[in-house]
């Protein structure tokens, strides 16, 4: 009789604390944020994904778009696709570009810097033990930190992109090795915070806020869920806008660390690559209307920067389909 009581009162107190973690994130709402600084994504491999001229394109986000704040995605196989053999020329226009035009750049390096496969492991190193791809990591890393660290356009590193987030085709994800390089960016340049990203959906941002000076969360609203190759369904993530903000609340009040949205979803996510699929696949989950409503989500949550995720597809849309909607909508951001 005793234990069947404790039980009880086992079971009302969890019922209770349940309900006040659901009331505390999901009721009432966050300040609405009426002043944002909104910046892009930006892919060279993307863009030439979409078989787009990918100067050009970058050039039109500074120049016609207007954009001022880029997060470059970079990757490790693209720049050093021979062991020992760094191509930095077009990174360098890059970044050459961006500051002729008065922009400021978050550098995303490491292994795990965004875009599918997420992880860019190059041929060379596939074969490798993981102590040794990591070795390469940390020579590759200082590499890229030691060329650009002078650069009054980077005003950021981030290392490695969603690092607690187990998406992609990668090899291994190490927490111990991500603090690895935290410290030797920051040895290499303690001038520049450095950024730890991580999915706004699926995380507390803890694992984050252990080892970044600011947090970048990711915000999707429509998407594919696959259960596997072959099954799977749209879906529209349920979760209100205040639950980004509690949650900020609570990494700034225990951790004392900035929110920052850093992959503001603006681009389709279809059960294959968007561009193989057709424009009324891809809008299912992006088009003028639900653009729009991101934008509106985004504001409610409360943070004060975003940096869209699609760019290069709102300039695919503007040059290759002749549909520059999403392309002028956005001009207004910025």
């Amino acid at each position: 009789m005793v234990f069947s009581k404790l039980v009880k009162i086992i079971l009302l107190v969890v019922v209770v604390l349940v309900l006040a973690i659901i009331s505390y994130f999901f009721a009432g709402s966050a300040p609405v944020a009426e002043k944002i600084t909104w910046g892009v994504d930006f892919s060279q491999m993307q863009a030439e994904a979409l078989k787009l001229d990918w100067k050009k394109t970058y050039l039109a986000i500074l120049e016609d778009l207007g954009a001022k704040h880029i997060k470059l995605h970079t990757q490790w196989d693209f720049v050093e696709g021979n062991k020992g053999d760094f191509y930095f020329k077009d990174i360098d226009w890059q970044i050459a570009q961006a500051q002729k035009h008065g922009a400021d750049i978050i550098y995303v390096v490491g292994m795990k810097t965004g875009r599918w496969p997420e992880c860019h492991i190059p041929s060379w190193a596939t074969g490798l033990s993981k102590q040794e791809q990591q070795d390469y990591i940390l020579k590759y890393i200082e590499k890229v930190v030691n060329r650009y660290k002078n650069s009054n356009a980077i005003k950021y590193w981030q290392v490695e992109n969603e690092p607690f987030f187990k998406f992609g085709e990668c090899p291994w994800y190490d927490r111990e090795f991500l603090n690895k390089e935290v410290a030797l960016v920051k040895s290499l340049d303690f001038s520049k915070p450095v950024i730890i990203s991580d999915s706004g959906e699926q995380s507390f941002w803890i694992n984050a806020s252990k080892s970044g000076d600011l947090i970048g969360s990711t915000l999707y609203r429509k998407l594919w869920f696959g259960i596997n190759d072959k099954i799977g369904f749209y879906v529209k993530i349920p979760l209100p806008s205040v639950f980004y903000w509690r949650r900020a609340q609570l990494i700034n009040y225990f951790f004392d660390k900035e929110i920052i949205g850093v992959e503001l979803q603006a681009e389709p996510w279809a059960y294959k690559p968007f561009f193989l699929v057709s424009l009324k696949e891809q809008e299912k989950t992006m088009n003028l209307t639900q653009f729009r409503n991101n934008l509106q989500y985004a504001k409610n949550t409360g943070f004060s920067k975003f940096y869209f995720w699609g760019v290069e597809w709102w300039f695919w849309m503007k040059e290759i389909q002749g549909r520059p909607e999403i392309w002028n909508e956005a001009k207004k951001m910025f």
